[in-house]
């Protein structure tokens, strides 16, 4: 019995850390996730405007804001924000326009 229960005990620490994530494979994902958002970009000189809202597997996406200048002569090197999903499982990344939402209330 005694054996049966240190078993049971060891498989299950054993299993609880074999979906750990180290350090290194977060800093993999976060560089996987800025180079993919940059690439997906339109904006000239893209870069992320904070760090990634990092969701579960269920929904499988992360987001990231990134910053940089309108490329196009009529923008005349305006700023511009675009908002930035990856998708982990196929490790794309698609962008939206960002510059007209708000975090303030309109009064």
């Amino acid at each position: 019995m005694k054996a049966s229960l240190l078993l049971l005990t060891g498989l299950m620490v054993a299993t609880g850390q074999a979906y750990a994530s180290s350090d290194q494979a977060w800093r993999d994902l976060d560089k996987a996730i800025i180079d993919s958002c940059v690439k997906a970009s339109h904006l000239k000189d893209a870069k992320p405007a904070g760090s990634a809202a990092l969701f579960d597997d269920s929904v499988g996406y992360n987001a990231l804001l990134l910053k940089g200048r309108y490329p196009q002569a009529q923008m005349k090197n305006k700023i511009g924000t675009e908002l930035c999903l990856y998708q982990r499982q196929s490790q794309t990344a698609v962008v939206t326009e960002w510059d007209s939402m708000s975090t303030l209330p309109k009064k």
